[in-house]
């Protein structure tokens, strides 16, 4: 069963924009050290870094929950797995884990990046 959905799109200047203005204080209050390491160490860190702000909007989303409940954005990390596939970990409040499985994709171009994710219980899909 699906319990959440969330989507969203983050227009890479604006990020640009917010780490010209803000620098390390944007970085450390919004993404975990390792989403920094790994974001800046690519060739378009903007990119990146867009995507990830994305996902953890599209997980708030998904949960039908903002920020003022108690989360940061800092507490949802997005990972890559060894085959290069992104996953959610998450340091939150026990009372949004009611789901078992986090379904994430992200996807970044020059301009955009987006990111959608589904929150569901065993077998969300119907597979045995």
């Amino acid at each position: 069963m699906i319990k959440g959905i969330g989507i969203d799109i983050v227009n890479v200047n604006r990020i640009k924009e917010v780490l010209s203005r803000w620098g390390d204080k944007f970085l450390k209050r919004v993404f975990s050290l390792n989403e920094i390491d790994y974001c800046l160490k690519k060739t378009y860190p903007h990119q990146h870094l867009a995507a990830r702000f994305a996902a953890k909007e599209a997980f708030l989303k998904a949960l039908g929950t903002s920020l003022d409940k108690g989360i940061s954005l800092k507490d949802i990390e997005v990972k890559i797995d060894k085959n290069g596939v992104p996953f959610l970990t998450l340091n939150i409040n026990k009372q949004y884990k009611t789901f078992k499985n986090i379904f994430l994709s992200i996807s970044h171009e020059r301009e955009f990046a987006v990111a959608i994710v589904i929150l569901g219980e065993d077998n969300v899909f119907g597979n045995s």
